[in-house]
This record gives structure tokens, C-alpha cells and sequence, in this order.
């Protein structure tokens, strides 16, 4: 619920400063057209967005044939998920991870890598595809790409106001108006789209923990996707970061279940996902609420 509200709360805000910088900008006909052009960039976005990743990513769409297991679990998943059975696909990378992509329910694409297959036993490949289930179902892939939208809006008003102040001056030096106002754009032109970005960020942390929670309960093996998070975060960081950045787009990296990309203590602030240490805590937690206790039979490192 809290997750929700959150997300809810924080799109408020991206929608606000998109507005506010589009006001200061070109006055009320500024912040009409700034909303137009989020309001159009979304449309295409939420049409567009998922025949885009699995074209960047190659994915290769797996019959009942190819990959029968897959296709019973990810059957039975959705199934306890309540939404129709996502398509099965996957992506011919080194990297092991997962990622879900669709524009809602009926059009949802689960993907997997090679190697996230080789990686898991069985157990922890089903809690890593009930969490991409989850994100299909609580429409985060909509949701992420909303916000993602309205933060590249901004990034693009800000861009666009350097060159309105470089070249055109301030519409208010005609109305009237004073310095407050080119210093108040200045200022938005600074901040707005570092705020965007954190905004942005927030809300992606904050569907994860949410994933995690209802892939927990539609796979009832909550042990088993901590203990995959874990495999997958150890492994993750073993990788040289030169062969990630050859396979990973990094405007795509808050699709998948682990972060695949790391940097420095500021990188690893501004992640779009929370820290692998907190999920795996607040999973079995979860696991304790749903069964007493820890099923060690799924928690193996």
C-alpha cells in the first residue's frame, strides 16, 4: 500500500516541476505545451517502449517447445498473478538476469538470459520470473516509463531554456518582469532535472521492494528469490564492467532484477534499485510472515 501511495506521490512531483519549469518558461501557454509534449512523449512511450527493449536486447521469443518448464511455470505464475500468461522470451547475453517488458497484462513479455538459467536451480528461477511477473501485473512497466518520460521532458525543457536565456532573454524583460524570475529559471534549469532524476530513481526502488513482495507471495517461495538476488548480486559484481556496458544500455538498467551495472559509492546512491541487502531482508521477512519461519530448503548461497 505504502509502495503505491509513494509512487503515486512521487509521479505528483515529477508532473509538478515539469509544469513549473514549463510556467517559468513561456507562462501559461509554457506549461500547456510542456504538459502536451509529456502528454505525447508518454502515448509513444507506452505504445513503443517494449517492441523497442527486445529489439535492443535481440530477444527471441521461445514456443511451448523450446522451453516447456519455463512455460508451465510462467503459466502457473500468472495464473496465481490473476493477468493472462506473458509471452516467454530470451536475450542472447553473458550476463545473468531477467527482465519483463509490455505495455500491460495482455501484452507482457517475460525475458531471461542464458546464463541466469545456468546460475539458479529451479527454485530461484521461478521467485526471479514470479517478480517479473509482478512487475507485469502492477503495470511497472507502464509506470517506470511514465516516469522515465516526464524525466526526459524535463532533461529536454532544461536543454531547451539554456539556449531561450543564451539567445532570447527572458519573456518578462517585455511584461515587466525582474531578475527574480531568470534566476529562478536558472536555478530550475540546474536542479530540475537532477531532481527529476532522483524522483525517478525513487519511484523504480520503490516498485522493486513492491515486485519482490508479490512475487514472494504469487510463488510462495520467497526464500528462493532472495536467495537467486543474492547469486545474482555476487555474481553481478565479479563481472569486468567493460563486458556489461557492451550488453547493457544503461537508459534500460532499471528494467532488470539486478542492477548490472556498478560504480562508485555516488553511482550506487543514485541506483534505480534498492540496495540487494534490504530486499533480501524485507523477502524473508515476508517469509516469515507467510510461514513462521524459513524454509531452509530454499536458502542456499
Amino acid at each position: 500500500m505504502w509502495n503505491n501511495l509513494k509512487t503515486v506521490i512521487l509521479l505528483g512531483f515529477l508532473t509538478g516541476i515539469l509544469l513549473v519549469f514549463g510556467k517559468l518558461l513561456g507562462g501559461n501557454t509554457g506549461m500547456v505545451i510542456a504538459l502536451f509534449i509529456a502528454a505525447i512523449m508518454n502515448f509513444g512511450s507506452w505504445f513503443f517502449s517494449d517492441k523497442i527493449v527486445l529489439s535492443i536486447y535481440k530477444v527471441k521469443l521461445l514456443s511451448e517447445e523450446e522451453a516447456p518448464w519455463l512455460h508451465q511455470v510462467v503459466e502457473k505464475l500468472a495464473k496465481n498473478a490473476g493477468i493472462p500468461k506473458p509471452k516467454v522470451g530470451i536475450a542472447p547475453m553473458d550476463v545473468p538476469n531477467a527482465f519483463a517488458t509490455g505495455r500491460n497484462p495482455k501484452h507482457g513479455v517475460v525475458v531471461i538470459t542464458p546464463k541466469i538459467a545456468e546460475l539458479l536451480n529451479e527454485d530461484e528461477l521461478e521467485g526471479v520470473l514470479a517478480h517479473e511477473i509482478s512487475h507485469i501485473k502492477n503495470r511497472d512497466t507502464l509506470i517506470q516509463a511514465v516516469a522515465a518520460t516526464i524525466a526526459g521532458a524535463i532533461t529536454m525543457l532544461a536543454d531547451m531554456a539554456q539556449w531561450f536565456l543564451l539567445f532570447g532573454g527572458n519573456r518578462d524583460e517585455e511584461e515587466g518582469g525582474g531578475w527574480l524570475e531568470v534566476v529562478s529559471l536558472i536555478l530550475m534549469i540546474i536542479l530540475a532535472p537532477i531532481a527529476a532524476a532522483i524522483i525517478q530513481m525513487a519511484i523504480s526502488r520503490a516498485r522493486e521492494y513492491k515486485a519482490d513482495e508479490t512475487g514472494g507471495i504469487i510463488s510462495g517461495k520467497p526464500e528462493a528469490l532472495a536467495s537467486a538476488l543474492k547469486k545474482l548480486e555476487d555474481y553481478s559484481r565479479r563481472i569486468p564492467q567493460e563486458l556489461v556496458k557492451q550488453e547493457i544500455k544503461p537508459s534500460t538498467s532499471h528494467l532488470f532484477i539486478v542492477n548490472p551495472l556498478k560504480g562508485d559509492f555516488l553511482a550506487e546512491l543514485f541506483s534505480t534499485h534498492p540496495p540487494t541487502d534490504k530486499r533480501i531482508a524485507r523477502l524473508l521477512e515476508l517469509a516469515k510472515r507467510l510461514f513462521g519461519k524459513i524454509r531452509e530448503t530454499f536458502w542456499r548461497y
